[in-house]
């Protein structure tokens, strides 16, 4: 298994490690913020995700790297949204979708899906079959990055499927480092999720 992940390596320059490692450290970081319903997520987010599209566009995996670049400009929307406060309390709390919010979530993950198809041809790219569970991946990964912006709860049901698929996507890619994060992403968004249950539960209560 360790082989698995080092051999992927072996032709990688000094410098391409380092940034996978700075991402995978800041991403791992940034779940745990998230998790913590600490503002921090959105500052470690946005380091992890613009090294990321640094990486993939040089692999040439575009709709990961579209992704990373929505998951930049979506942090800063979330870092906006999370710092929100009114008469000392936070405008935005944990809870759950509406109706209305989970019809644009649906929308979304099928805007997503074409935009990011027109993306493959915009750079000329062909589009195997596996690239179709990258564009599907790509409009889970968008709207869970919207839910969460919201302190939607439903976010890390769509993380924890997201980050499932992402593990064997990466690691039969040679990204390896990536994939070991996903790893552990599935797991913080599991536990993630269980803890703002929990929080969600106190405050109906309350």
């Amino acid at each position: 298994m360790i082989d698995f992940f080092l051999d992927a390596y072996k032709n990688a320059t000094t410098f391409d490690i380092v940034m996978e490692a700075i991402v995978f450290f800041f991403g791992i970081i940034s779940v745990y913020y998230a998790k913590k319903e600490n503002i921090l997520v959105y500052p470690t987010g946005i380091v992890a995700t613009i090294i990321t599209v640094y990486i993939l566009f040089k692999a040439g995996f575009l709709a990961e790297m579209t992704l990373n670049i929505y998951f930049s400009i979506m942090s800063i929307y979330g870092w906006i949204n999370w710092s929100r406060v009114k008469e000392n309390e936070h405008v935005f709390k944990i809870s759950r979708t509406n109706d209305k919010q989970k019809i644009i979530g649906i929308l979304l993950f099928f805007l997503t899906i074409v935009v990011t198809y027109c993306i493959y041809h915009l750079f000329g790219k062909e589009i195997l079959p596996r690239n179709y569970i990258d564009i599907g991946l790509t409009g889970i990964f968008f709207t869970g990055m919207w839910y969460m912006a919201l302190k939607k709860i439903e976010n890390w049901t769509l993380w924890i499927v997201g980050d499932i698929i992402a593990v064997p996507l990466y690691a039969d890619r040679g990204l390896g480092m990536l994939s070991l994060q996903y790893v552990f992403f599935t797991i913080l968004a599991i536990l993630a999720y269980l803890e703002w249950r929990k929080i969600l539960s106190n405050n109906q209560q309350i």
